[in-house]
């Protein structure tokens, strides 16, 4: 268990890294964030800063040196990063699961190696392998990178059998079959070092331009079908031997569910929670990876959160006309298209 005043070393300095160190403030921790980037969220509200390429070995070592445990806010971070920082600092959740989570061809392998389904799905390295994929998988379907792909970039929709698609030689990707879901849904459970899990309501996600606009929760499902949604997050947290957080984003097909996207860290569509729920996914996390007893996720109050992306946070302070709105801005200052500036949490008393 980590006492209070201890440093927390924080991969990442956006938004979630900027959230993450608010809830650590609250339970007596400080937060070291390390990040190339200059004037990052987190930055502005965290103990210290280390400014460097995540790559820069030199940097990381001075950097665990000063720091109790490592975790990080997003995954698309070298897991040789880990790999370099585990050799001398604690690191949750570890580098094997930012390995298989960073990738979707080894996240779907793992994914199916639990017994769990996901869209059908082939790994594609060049043309003559997309030719193949396209013969077995069919259309409609969806070109991926394997990795660094989010909020839509990467992807490419495949409509028709000889549709020209723009591949990248000697580039991993991957073809996945259409899923005809009726909804999206996200269910983020938490896993501490003992192995105990915390798992939140499933809630449902509505998109626009492939960014997350709005989420309900919880999700208008069946209590039979979040069941089977919770259940599928804590097994896969616990194949992953997870600690920390986990977002599990699932497919609704008819009464069954499909596994889409894996996220070790909070996630957009647990935002809610800080507001909704009696243990917010970022204390969450925090209390996760620090060794302490996890919270309730019990949610005591419907919420609706909706993003607010680009342009749409000038206009920010006027949710607040509404008493139930929770008002969360992340302090970026350049509102650029496709670009999360901040999010508002309406809760239904």
């Amino acid at each position: 268990m980590i006492k209070p005043n201890s440093v927390i070393g924080i991969l990442g300095g956006g938004q979630l890294g900027r959230m993450t160190a608010l809830a650590a403030a609250e339970l007596g921790y400080k937060v070291h964030v390390f990040t190339p980037e200059q004037d990052s969220p987190t930055e502005h509200i965290c103990f210290k800063t280390t400014n460097a390429d995540y790559l820069d070995e030199a940097a990381l070592t001075m950097f665990a040196s000063e720091v109790e445990l490592v975790s990080f806010e997003f995954e698309n971070i070298p897991y040789q990063t880990l790999e370099i920082l585990e050799q001398h600092a604690p690191v949750f959740p570890s580098s094997n699961v930012i390995k298989i989570c960073q990738n979707r061809v080894r996240e779907k392998d793992f994914v199916n190696s639990q017994g769990i389904a996901t869209a059908p799905y082939q790994r594609v390295v060049g043309e003559d392998e997309l030719a193949d994929a396209i013969a077995k998988i069919g259309v409609p379907s969806i070109l991926k990178t394997s990795e660094m792909g989010y909020d839509g970039k990467g992807q490419q929709k495949l409509e028709v059998r000889n549709q020209k698609l723009e591949i990248k030689e000697n580039t991993e990707y991957v073809l996945e079959g259409f899923v005809p879901f009726s909804m999206e849904i996200s269910v983020i459970v938490a896993r501490g070092k003992d192995g105990e899990t915390a798992c939140y309501a499933p809630c449902e996600n509505i998109h626009k331009n492939h960014i997350l606009d709005i989420t309900i929760a919880p999700a208008r499902i069946s209590d039979e079908l979040a069941e089977k949604a919770r259940a599928i997050a804590i097994k896969l947290a616990n194949g992953l031997d997870l600690v920390g957080i986990l977002a599990v984003e699932m497919f609704v097909v008819g009464d069954n569910i499909v596994v889409n996207e894996l996220a070790p860290r909070p996630h957009n569509s647990g935002h809610h929670t800080t507001d909704s729920c009696v243990t917010g996914q970022f204390e969450q996390f925090v209390r996760a990876i620090c060794g302490l007893p996890l919270g309730s996720p019990a949610q005591h109050t419907k919420a609706e959160m909706k993003n607010l992306v680009g342009a749409e946070v000038h206009d920010a302070q006027k949710y607040l006309t509404d008493a139930n709105a929770k008002l969360h801005l992340y302090g970026k200052n350049d509102a650029r298209l496709g670009r999360k500036m901040g999010h508002v949490t309406k809760l239904e008393v």
